[in-house]
């Protein structure tokens, strides 16, 4: 029989305990009726379209418009994406389906 890692099982222990502080601690600052601070709502408002403008620049930062496929397999998916979003307004569905899209695009046409 083998012995307990300890190692391995203080590695979970303080994940755990990090997981879980993380988890508690705003409503430990935030909670007991308090109004919410004008620069967390103002982040609340700002950040989810700050979010999404970066993961469009890190997208799209490897397309190159001089190769051989002039990044139209980037475009075509992002155009669909957005067409998507426009159409359903699910995040979750328009993401995915522009990710299988790209790599439909990216395999089998643009070969």
């Amino acid at each position: 029989m083998a012995g307990i890692d300890l190692h391995a099982a203080a590695l979970v222990a303080v994940i755990a305990a990090v997981t879980m502080a993380l988890r508690f601690l705003p409503f430990v600052i935030f909670g007991g009726g308090r109004p919410t601070p004008r620069y967390i709502i103002y982040l609340a408002r700002v950040l989810p379209c700050a979010i999404m403008a970066m993961l469009v620049v890190y997208c799209l930062r490897g397309a190159d418009p001089l190769g051989p496929t002039h990044a139209l397999p980037e475009l075509l998916a992002g155009a669909a994406v957005v067409g998507l979003q426009w159409w359903r307004r699910n995040t979750l569905l328009s993401i995915a389906a522009g990710t299988v899209f790209y790599m439909v695009l990216v395999q089998l046409v643009f070969v």
